[in-house]
């Protein structure tokens, strides 16, 4: 009798948080609809996308017990990334600049990586902070080319009050999806979500003006306090924060 040997698991090439994906969008999207659109912003968006499973595999490789299972994404998303994100950078060479703050962000994630903490809060508020510096780097490449960052441009009221909506969505969502997954058992995750879900609509009305992103933000205070349900699948909880996000990136479009 012959026996066959078990397949071979092929190795990933997309990282397994799929939720960061929504994370990944919402920042683009507030960032086009404050400041608007422009050609360059293509592969730029490319760049951004490809970016996340390129220092995924990038960090793997680095840092995982068995660095091989991430040299193959590494093949496919690095070049992307790189490419795409020379094609932006020879017409706005200030993006250097943005470049080298987030190197010295990726290095925190390494850092986290090294000591087992990926999936620590500190290092989704990394991720947070890398989403919220897209949203005014997004206005400058719009707004024009050169050496100089055009800073008149990247810090208008409308460009900031963007970057305060997405910080707080994803804040927001960081610490929901937290309290109903990984820290379910700790009640003050919960208190946390909720308290912070609370005043996130107050926070945007004061800085923003706008009914239109007031509304999603009250609808996601309500999800914090009465769907609040650990027992729900993770696949469940993440398509209601993919509402969520999507509702405030459509909120930002009728606001700004």
């Amino acid at each position: 009798m012959s026996t066959r040997a078990p397949a071979r698991r092929r190795d990933p090439v997309v990282p397994g948080q799929h939720g960061a994906w929504g994370f990944l969008g919402l920042p683009l999207l507030l960032g086009i609809a404050a400041a608007g659109w422009s050609f360059w912003l293509v592969p730029l968006i490319v760049a951004w996308v490809a970016g996340y499973p390129s220092s995924w595999a990038l960090s793997g490789l680095l840092t995982a017990r068995r660095p091989e299972r991430f040299r193959r994404a590494a093949l496919v998303w690095t070049p992307i990334c790189v490419l795409a994100g020379a094609t932006v950078l020879v017409t706005h060479p200030w993006l250097g600049w943005v470049l080298v703050v987030y190197a010295l962000l990726f290095g925190v994630n390494l850092h986290q990586a090294r000591v087992r903490r990926e999936r620590s809060l500190a290092n989704d508020l990394v991720l947070i902070a890398e989403c919220v510096l897209l949203v005014p780097v997004v206005a400058g490449v719009v707004a024009g080319e050169g050496f100089t960052p055009p800073w008149t441009a990247m810090t208008t009221p409308t460009v900031f009050a963007a970057a305060v909506v997405t910080a707080l969505t994803l804040i927001g969502s960081t610490l929901h999806v937290k309290s109903l997954i990984r820290e379910r058992a700790n009640p003050s995750y919960t208190h946390a979500s909720r308290v912070f879900a609370l005043a996130a609509p107050v926070v945007v009305y004061l800085v923003c003006g706008q009914w239109w992103l007031v509304l999603p933000f009250v609808l996601l205070a309500a999800r914090a306090l009465w769907w609040h349900d650990p027992s729900w699948r993770p696949a469940r909880i993440g398509l209601v924060e993919l509402a969520g996000l999507v509702s405030v990136g459509t909120a930002g479009f009728l606001a700004f």
